[in-house]
Formats: structure tokens, C-alpha cells, sequence
């Protein structure tokens, strides 16, 4: 007990920059999200049957006949998607302010393993329905498993537990969508602890000596963002339930009819769309890896010697090129495999690379531009050293190995 106070006391007494903005809200408004999916997703568990011939009907017996089981289902299945815009909008404020560089790269890591695990997870839960859209995303879905060289069709059947989607293969699903969850929430909290190890970046990008205590500050900041997510979340539940949900997936699930259009969450449409830009599965699985990876890796990618994008012009273009152009991906990948939104997926696709390579483009001649050329061959020769006119400026704080150092080796 004693333990868990002096923790908590930390936790709120936690020091962090005076000039965060309401772009850093987000971490908890996705913890709160991960919340709340947990205790619907346990209400649900209640009364759900993982049964081929039963899930279907649980569902709606939860909806129809349990008190306020609707409430839960619905919450369940838009909390879903206020999640992932929350985790999205994170991932863009970390990659516009440069959080994911040193010394906080493996904040970075954590965050997209948790990323990934929230994909498989809702991926799970986008099954567990029964319904004619789940059942056949399951089977496209699982089925690009069979590309993998010599151990994929083995692979397959042990997954789906047979030849086909069927009981065996829903029993699976429902026991990962349950546990994964909590698998997250303990990521969450090594992802505060890596975070605290350094400290919250901010705004400008440098070393914050000027800071406050987490409380009541920013506990305030973020109550009243979990407010409005709230507010947006009611409206969802109350007013517009289905909105972000596919009509066929109240269609009972029948392995011998095929949906005209496969359509997975929104949530899922720009990766769907990097998937199918190609007529080949294997070059779609290939592309996949691709796209994810490049997110994955980023801090190794860029490695600014400006770390906030505010003072990166020719940045900022060419971010919120990207952030159009995530949103023309989930756009066309919404739409029929057919003319033009198939050839967009292609242009859109190569739009998505090309951003992490003109991005690493910009940064080399950043670095060539903005750093002096003796400065420049000592980074090269392993950072700068203490003989750096920066490190001797007042405030300096720290030696230029230390990563808190507003020194250029330390990065800004």
C-alpha cells in the first residue's frame, strides 16, 4: 500500500513544461478510451457466445433483451472508434513536434506496439459479431497469412483450426480479444514509464526548465478533454449508433454468400487500401509490411537537428501533405476496387512512401544547411564534445552527452 501511494504521489507531483498544449491531451484521452473499452467489452463478455450458430443471436439478445445492453454495445463499438482517432491524432502530434526522437525513442517503440496490438484486437472484435461482414473479413483477412513462404498453409489451418473459418477459429479470436486488452494497459504503463524517464517534450522542441506539476495543471487540461470526448461520444451512442459501422454486418453470417464490397472499420481503410493498390496478394502483403515498418522505424528514419516541426517550413508542407493524403487512402479504400479508386490507392500509396523518403531528404540537407561545418565533422565523428561554443552557453545544464543538453549533439 505504502508502495502504491508513493507511486501515485510521483505520479501527480510528476513535473512537466509549462507550454503543453491541448495536441498532448490525447495520451490520456486514449488511455481513458482503453478504459472504457475494457469495462464494455467485460459487460459484453457477460452474455456474448462464441458459438458459430449462437454469436450472432447473443449479440442481439444483448441489444434487445438485456437492461441497458445497448448502451454497452454500442459504447463498445464507437468507443472503438473514438480510440483509434485519439491514438492517430497522438501518433501525428508526436511525428509534427518530433517526440519520437532521442533521447525518447523507445516511448516511440512501445507506442507502436501498442499500436499493433490495438489493430489485432479490433480486427478480433470486428469478427466476433458473425455477421456477413465478419465472417468474410475474417476470411480474406486471415487467408493473406497462406503468403508466407513455406509455412503458411500450415500456419492457416492452425489458426483458422480446419480448412475453413468456422468454430474453431472464433473460439481463438474471442479468447485473444479478451486477453489483449490488458496486454495493452501493461504497455501503457511501461509507455509512462519510459515517458517519465526524460520527461514530456513540447512545443518548441528544447530542453523545458520552466516547468509545473502534473497537478492540478494538467489533470485539469485533461478532465476537461475527456469531457468533450465524452460529450462526442453520447451524441455517437444516442443519436448516431450505426454510423461508422457497415449495414451487412446485421446480415447473419452465410459462408456461401459474398459481400459485392469488403469493407473493414474505417480505422483499418488506409492500410486496406496500401493492401490492395497491387493485383498481386503477395506484393499487397509486401506493401503492408512496408507501410508499417516505416512508422515503426521512423526515429531511426529521421533524426532532425530541429526537433519541433514550428520551425520547420518545408516540414510542415510536407506533413500535412501526408495527413491529406492518409485521409484520400482511407477514402478510396472505402470505395469498390474499381476505376478511379483503384488507380488513386496507387497514387496515394506511393504519396505514403514518398514521404518518409523526401522527409529523410529534408533532414540531410537540414543538417548540411543548418549545422557549421566543424560541428558537422565532429556529429559525424560521434557528436559534438564539450569544446562546442553551444555547450558553454549559460543554462547549458549537463554535458553534451547528456541528452537533455540544448546542445546540437543532444538534438533540439
Amino acid at each position: 500500500m505504502r508502495n502504491i501511494t508513493k507511486n501515485l504521489y510521483k505520479l501527480i507531483t510528476y513535473k512537466a513544461p509549462i507550454n503543453l498544449s491541448y495536441h498532448w491531451n490525447f495520451g490520456s484521452i486514449a488511455a481513458y478510451a482503453l478504459f472504457i473499452q475494457i469495462v464494455t467489452g467485460f459487460m459484453m463478455a457477460l452474455w456474448y457466445i462464441p458459438s458459430v450458430t449462437q454469436a450472432f443471436d447473443s449479440v442481439e439478445y444483448v441489444m434487445r433483451e438485456v437492461n441497458y445492453g445497448w448502451l454497452f454495445r454500442y459504447t463498445h463499438a464507437n468507443g472503438a472508434s473514438v480510440f483509434f482517432c485519439a491514438v492517430y491524432i497522438h501518433m501525428a502530434r508526436g511525428i509534427y513536434y518530433g517526440s519520437y526522437t532521442y533521447p525518447r525513442q523507445w516511448v516511440w517503440y512501445t507506442g507502436f506496439i501498442m499500436f499493433m496490438l490495438m489493430i489485432v484486437t479490433a480486427f478480433f472484435g470486428y469478427v466476433l459479431p458473425w455477421g456477413q461482414m465478419s465472417y468474410w473479413a475474417a476470411t480474406v483477412i486471415t487467408s493473406l497469412l497462406s503468403t508466407i513462404p513455406l509455412v503458411g498453409n500450415d500456419l492457416l489451418t492452425f489458426i483458422w483450426g480446419g480448412i475453413s473459418v468456422d468454430q474453431a477459429t472464433l473460439t481463438r479470436i474471442y479468447g485473444f480479444h479478451f486477453i489483449l486488452p490488458f496486454v495493452i494497459a501493461g504497455l501503457v504503463v511501461l509507455h509512462l514509464v519510459l515517458l517519465h524517464q526524460h520527461g514530456s517534450g513540447n512545443p518548441l522542441g528544447v530542453v523545458s526548465y520552466d516547468n509545473v506539476s502534473f497537478h492540478p495543471f494538467y489533470t485539469v487540461k485533461d478532465l476537461l478533454g475527456i469531457w468533450v470526448v465524452n460529450t462526442v461520444l453520447i451524441v455517437l451512442v444516442c443519436f448516431y449508433p450505426n454510423l461508422l459501422s457497415h449495414p451487412d454486418n446485421y446480415i447473419p453470417a452465410n459462408p456461401e454468400v459474398t459481400p459485392l464490397h469488403i469493407v473493414p472499420e474505417w480505422y483499418f481503410l488506409p492500410f486496406y487500401a496500401i493492401l490492395r493498390s497491387v493485383p498481386n496478394k503477395e506484393g499487397g502483403i509486401l506493401l503492408l509490411i512496408a507501410a508499417l515498418a516505416c512508422l515503426a522505424l521512423f526515429p531511426a528514419i529521421s533524426k532532425p537537428v530541429i526537433r519541433s516541426g514550428m520551425f520547420r517550413p518545408l516540414f510542415q508542407h510536407l506533413f500535412w501533405f501526408f495527413i491529406a493524403n492518409c485521409v484520400l487512402l482511407g477514402w478510396s479504400g472505402g470505395n469498390p476496387v474499381t476505376y478511379p479508386y483503384y488507380e488513386i490507392c496507387q497514387v496515394a500509396t506511393l504519396f505514403y512512401f514518398l514521404f518518409f523518403l523526401l522527409n529523410y531528404l529534408l533532414v540531410k540537407l537540414e543538417i548540411k544547411l543548418l549545422l557549421p561545418e566543424g560541428l558537422l565533422s565532429k556529429k559525424k565523428e560521434g557528436g559534438a564534445t564539450s569544446s562546442s561554443p553551444l555547450s558553454k552557453k549559460k543554462g547549458g545544464g549537463g554535458t553534451p552527452s547528456d541528452p537533455r543538453s540544448p546542445n546540437l549533439g543532444g538534438g533540439f
